[in-house]
């Protein structure tokens, strides 16, 4: 008969005996789960900015070839290139007039159709179908509506509220406000959900307390409501921040990839294109822009981030 060998009474297996390699398989587990993310994060985020700012001190060229280090040249010639200046300025220009633009008006258009009314989904969907549209295709619509025989110059002139037509896509400035009348159309419903996210964890009691304390419609929404929605608030000016200072298939279709005339509209990453691109592109020069690009939008944020705390304490 076999005797089998049990431990004595009230002794129990040493804590984490034969546990060993089933303790070391839970803990590479989430390793194993986060491995295509980083290797996606290091193949095309890290290593292509770590390669950036190799190429901003040097004259890299698209095909290789005779590959030198030119130390802090590049920057140099940006500090000297008006081209640059004033791409730069209409990037900012951009980014400032699309900022309380898209963070005012979602949240104005999410208090609106928040309400369970009767058809109510209907409008929902309809402010959220320019998300959805294709980037191209509406900036070629806009195209022919901004046209001199567009539909907007056809309209104002039948009305008699101008006498010629109005240079939207040739003019610096009118390009940049056109640009930005479509940034606007198409970015309105996607703010607007995040705000809608926001204002479902608002609770009514508060709404009702201020209420029956006096509160008006105005009142409330200065009390409640703002402060409730402050972290959607910060979130969406940061995207903003970040997509205006980024635009480029707007201005380049509207203006056929010129920039207007003479490139006067044209935008930092419009001009950040047309120096790497062609087998004789510039990648040194358009590297070190892209540098420049990175601060100026690490400027807005420092600056929201700041306003975000201090109302924080």
């Amino acid at each position: 008969m076999t005797v089998t060998n049990l431990p004595a009474a009230g002794v129990t297996p040493a804590a984490g005996a034969g546990h060993g390699p089933a303790r070391a398989t839970r803990a590479w587990t989430p390793w194993l789960f986060l491995a295509p993310a980083l290797l996606w994060l290091a193949v095309f985020s890290i290593w292509p900015s770590l390669n950036t700012i190799r190429m901003a001190f040097t004259n890299a060229k698209p095909l290789g070839g005779n590959e030198q280090y030119v130390g802090f040249r590049n920057f140099e010639l940006i500090l000297r290139d008006d081209q640059v200046m004033g791409a730069l300025l209409n990037s900012v220009v951009f980014m400032l007039v699309c900022l309380p633009l898209l963070t005012i008006l979602p949240l104005l258009i999410a208090l609106l159709v928040e309400k369970k009314l009767p058809g109510i989904a209907f409008f929902r969907t309809a402010f959220y179908t320019p998300v959805i549209a294709s980037a191209v295709v509406v900036a070629l619509i806009w195209t022919f509506m901004l046209d001199d025989r567009g539909l907007v110059n056809g309209l104002a002139q039948a009305m008699s509220i101008i006498q010629q037509p109005l240079p939207f896509l040739t003019d610096r400035w009118l390009i940049i406000l056109s640009a930005v009348s479509l940034t606007v159309w198409k970015g309105l419903g996607f703010y607007m959900i995040i705000y809608l996210a926001a204002l479902g964890n608002v609770s009514r009691d508060l709404h009702e307390a201020a209420a029956m304390d006096g509160a008006g419609a105005v009142r409330r929404f200065f009390s409640v409501t703002l402060p409730a929605v402050r972290g959607a608030m910060f979130l969406i000016a940061v995207l903003v921040c970040i997509a205006a200072l980024r635009v480029f298939s707007e201005v380049f279709i509207m203006t056929g990839g010129t920039g207007g005339a003479g490139g006067e509209a044209m935008t930092m990453v419009m001009l950040i294109q047309q120096y790497s691109r062609g087998f004789s592109g510039d990648l040194g020069y358009a590297s070190a822009l892209s540098i420049l690009m990175f601060f100026v939008t690490l400027v807005p944020m420092l600056v929201l981030a700041k306003i975000n705390s201090r109302r924080s304490e």
